[in-house]
């Protein structure tokens, strides 16, 4: 089993309100320096390893469902081993 780590953010294009009211939040408790929030999602897979194609197929689990490819991108990081 490998342990893939999926993190999703919006397109720099996309407006974020939910960023802009954390970051209203955070300047309304004085943290004045925070110059912008972006909120995103960050998933964990655990995979069998078995699979040679394991990149390919964590990119059509994204493309398919797990992100918005028109308001969102994603990246990911295959991890090592996970022991049961």
């Amino acid at each position: 089993m490998k342990k893939v780590k999926v993190f999703i953010t919006l397109k720099e294009s996309v407006l974020d309100p939910q960023g802009q009211a954390v970051m209203q939040s955070l300047h309304n408790m004085d943290y004045k320096n925070v110059r912008d929030v972006r909120i995103g999602k960050y998933i964990e897979l655990e995979m069998e390893d078995s699979a040679a194609d394991i990149k390919e197929q964590v990119e059509a689990l994204c493309d398919k469902l797990l992100a918005n490819t028109v308001i969102e991108n994603y990246r990911y990081e295959i991890g090592e081993e996970v022991r049961s």
